[in-house]
């Protein structure tokens, strides 16, 4: 899926971007990762993370949009940053730390790709995972009713997936007979939104960003105007103005025999 990453738009909201990746680290081992890979890395601020708790470590940060790479090496300059797509990317060595943000949903089939990632590891390593849990969530639901539309299903119906993502025990079961060690938890968080249409400006960092990648400017700011009234409806502001908008998110952390 082919998406044209905005820095500035995913910035906007990255405080709560990053808080489930502090939350993921919180839980990791206090052992000294010597070499640390962050999958999916964005412009970074979840590499600086794993650089303040592991300042002694390699860390390599990868990502396959050269926009937000280009902010992450100015971001964090004593990390070497790859661009590179994760479905295929292999270390040159085994690693002990493979964090991930919020980036493997994006893969389809990152099921597969799990257990080929998991064997990367070296003895005692750990694989560190954090993905959005929310594509049946009302937000998810009214993007795939307006792109399956008549309207615009002939230029987006194809973008719309099914929930790509499982429940944590089913990555436990995925990654085979070599785990050691594994801790899987959901959460959902209530996030309150300031602003007009905060759900859509939210969106427009992430979910929407293929759509609008396949749009032209004229229609995608068609199709965002019909979304922003779906989701106003769905998430209806409060009588402060602000917005409620629950987020679902799964992790596992499951370390190597």
């Amino acid at each position: 899926m082919i998406a044209h990453w905005d820095p500035k738009q995913y910035a906007r909201f990255s405080d709560a971007r990053t808080r489930p990746a502090r939350d993921l680290i919180a839980r990791l081992p206090s052992c000294l990762f010597q070499t640390i890979v962050d999958l999916g890395c964005g412009e970074g601020p979840v590499t600086r993370l794993l650089t303040e708790r592991w300042p002694e470590a390699r860390i390599i940060g990868i990502d396959s949009s050269p926009q937000m790479l280009a902010v992450a090496r100015v971001a964090c300059p004593g990390v070497r940053f790859v661009e590179g797509d994760i479905s295929t990317w292999s270390p040159d060595a085994p690693v002990d730390l493979l964090f991930s943000n919020a980036a493997l949903q994006w893969v389809d089939d990152h099921t597969a790709l799990m257990p080929r990632l998991f064997a990367q590891l070296l003895p005692g390593g750990a694989f560190a995972v954090q993905m959005p849990g929310n594509f049946d969530a009302p937000s998810h639901r009214a993007l795939a009713q307006l792109a399956k539309s008549e309207q615009w299903r002939a230029q987006t119906g194809d973008l719309v997936r099914t929930n790509p993502v499982a429940a944590p025990a089913k990555y436990l079961d995925l990654l085979g007979p070599d785990v050691a060690s594994f801790n899987g938890w959901e959460t959902t968080d209530y996030m309150l939104l300031d602003g007009k249409d905060p759900v859509l400006e939210w969106m427009k960092g992430t979910a929407l960003r293929p759509y609008l990648s396949a749009l032209p400017p004229s229609d995608a700011a068609r199709f965002m105007a019909e979304l922003a009234r779906l989701l106003a409806d769905a998430y209806p502001a409060r009588t402060d103005g602000k917005t409620i908008f629950p987020f679902r998110r799964i992790y596992f952390i499951a370390t190597r025999k």
